[in-house]
């Protein structure tokens, strides 16, 4: 394996219109065939699908594995083939079912379902739903002979059942799979049958996993081996080895796993295909080069050009070297530009990129970040460009254009250099859309993972926020939940009668917490007793939505509708808990009515009043 071979295999995992290397069928083929080691590591579920077929084991288990595409089901399948002794060759087929008989049965691999089954509108093969037909009647009794590993997209499974003619076991399957999926189960007692869901793992440690396998890979190796002159391939100018060598940086790798990891708690799973995609992008982009990649014969080229700058890593991981159209069609730089990384800033951080040369308090900003970054600072493009922005000459739309485009790629270079001892000094996630997303990822998760509790400087700011929109007024309480309605209306935008109010410090069952659920997301709990409660999925984005409403006393124009909604949703559940409560402790009275009213003191207080109706 040379350095120009491996460079080149890594390139087919990046954006190129065919990347055929992004595909398990086809990437054992083109690594024999180029010598080149592909980019492997142990997926996350492996050795619990593994167990499943263990032939040691009493009790043998099928095993469906479903997700989005790039989600690694096809990869899993070939490695349970090979560890249970399945010829490789066999596998390189390209019938989509294969059989393995061994001595506790046979084990069935359908490794893609949407390959095997007929087209819409056509019948079956008889002998396909026969098989079929067997594999359902195997979940239902206790030690089946047969086991079957079958992989198929999200919603291809539950069309490929609806499909098939109707038997007893059919029903019962079809409906197993539908309840699995949507309650986001692995198994049900008394069925033989694992299924993984690979869509709901962890998009962040997917991507340690593929960044350790590709950083480590041993195709770097020989690129190090007898490095050619400056201004050739590999050599100290070169931009693909400044990007390797940036990417192996713990800083860089902190920062996009706080992306990713951001992008798990918004609800955007990330496959392993698309990390990957990233990646070998982050490494090889290049705007000016066939297929906005860079091949190990365009350096030369680049150096003398001087266009190495527009290979910037910190552009390259959000899809700045692609064409807007090819951007938006990849979900990860699709998820990425959410963040709004380049177009976010402050007046700090404008004032190091434009002025903080000539300004003693900024010089040394701007230095460290730019002058010092000999590849991807402020070279002299960069100066040329911002004295005539600084000048006044206008005349040039283009020019002023070009640097605004040049600020952009800065700031993205600030959010991954930018060190963490410096990242208040600077309000780091102020170049992002999501001021508050490093608190949330520090002080919440982080908290929480380590059994910790979070601060109630933290919770107070949420409470603030959900009792501004609650009531629709701009109040500064934060020590007490107000459940306030319009009267017959519980989602108006203005709310004056106060049905009920719970303390968010622990009195009398009462009490507001923020809590890990089974998945591993943050949600805001609401204790109304010891045994009535509600929660609030918390995502990032409504974490946000609450902070900015409680800190900027506005509803942020760059948030969704459906944000406010699902809060407004949130203080319904609230009030149908509040008097499955009242009912629960009697006290509820069917003589009078007491209505309570409330207004805001000058201090900004919740304060209410009672009128008591008699009737």
């Amino acid at each position: 394996m040379s350095c120009s071979t491996w460079l080149q295999f890594l390139r087919q995992y990046g954006p190129a219109p065919r990347n055929d290397n992004m595909y398990d069928e086809t990437i054992q083929r083109s690594a024999r065939r180029t010598e080149v080691l592909p980019i492997y590591f142990e997926h996350p579920c492996q050795e619990a699908i593994l167990r499943c077929f263990d032939q040691s084991s009493a009790i043998r288990l099928s095993v469906i594995l479903t997700g989005t595409a790039g989600d690694g089901k096809t990869h899993l399948c070939r490695q349970v083939w090979e560890r249970l002794g399945g010829d490789p060759k066999a596998w390189d087929s390209d019938d989509p079912y294969l059989r393995l008989r061994l001595d506790a049965g046979t084990i069935h691999f359908i490794r893609d379902l949407s390959g095997w089954a007929p087209q819409h509108g056509l019948p079956w093969d008889s002998d396909k739903e026969t098989l079929l037909q067997g594999f359902c009647k195997s979940l239902f009794v206790p030690d089946p002979s047969d086991v079957f590993l079958i992989a198929a997209n999200d919603g291809q499974l539950v069309e490929s059942w609806r499909r098939l003619g109707d038997s007893e076991d059919v029903i019962r399957a079809r409906k197993l799979f539908e309840d699995l999926l949507v309650e986001d189960k692995q198994h049900r007692e008394g069925v033989s049958l694992r299924m993984f869901n690979l869509s709901r793992g962890s998009s962040a440690d997917l991507f340690d996993r593929a960044y350790t396998a590709l950083v480590n890979h041993p195709g770097w190796a020989t690129c190090y081996e007898g490095v050619p002159g400056e201004d050739k391939a590999f050599g100290p100018k070169c931009p693909i080895r400044h990007n390797y060598e940036l990417l192996k940086t713990p800083l860089i790798h902190s920062r996009l796993r706080a992306l990713i990891e951001l992008c798990d708690h918004n609800g955007l799973h990330l496959p392993i295909r698309q990390i990957l995609l990233m990646l070998s992008n982050a490494i090889l982009g290049h705007p000016d080069c066939k297929d906005h990649l860079m091949k190990p014969a365009d350096v030369p080229r680049l150096v003398r050009e001087g266009t190495v700058s527009k290979a910037s890593l910190y552009n390259n991981v959000f899809g700045g070297n692609l064409s807007a159209t090819r951007r938006h069609g990849i979900a990860i730089f699709d998820y990425f530009e959410r963040f709004q990384i380049g177009y976010e800033t402050s007046n700090r951080v404008d004032n190091i990129l434009i002025f903080g040369e000539s300004d003693p308090d900024l010089g040394r900003h701007f230095t460290e970040l730019l002058k010092q970054d000999e590849f991807y600072g402020a070279d002299g493009r960069y100066f040329a460009a911002r004295n005539s922005y600084i000048e006044g000459e206008d005349d040039n739309l283009q020019d002023t254009k070009d640097f605004l485009n040049l600020l952009v790629a800065q700031r993205r270079g600030l959010f991954f250099k930018i060190t963490d001892q410096n990242a208040d000094e600077l309000n780091l996630w102020e170049l992002t859309v999501f001021r508050f997303a490093g608190e949330y990822l520090s002080e919440v998760l982080g908290v929480l993972r380590n059994q910790g509790t979070v601060k109630r400087p933290i919770i107070s700011r949420l409470v603030k926020g959900l009792d501004r929109i609650f009531t629709g007024m701009l109040v500064n309480t934060d020590r007490e939940l107000f459940l306030a309605t319009s009267g017959n209306y519980s989602q108006a935008k203005i709310s004056r009668l106060l049905a009920d109010k719970i303390s968010v410090e622990p009195r009398h069952g009462e009490r507001v917490a923020l809590e890990l659920n089974e998945s591993d997301r943050i949600s805001m709990v609401v204790h109304l007793n010891d045994k009535i409660k509600e929660s609030l999925e918390l995502n990032l984005v409504r974490f946000e939505f609450l902070s900015r409403v409680a800190t900027e006393g506005a509803l942020p124009a760059s948030f969704s509708k459906e944000c406010y909604e699902d809060i407004l949703a949130f203080k319904s559940r609230l009030l149908s808990a509040s008097e499955k409560r009242q009912s629960f402790d009697g006290e509820r009275r069917d003589t009078d009515l007491e209505i309570r009213l409330l207004s805001v003191s000058s201090s900004g207080l919740l304060e209410d009043r009672f009128v008591e109706v008699i009737v």
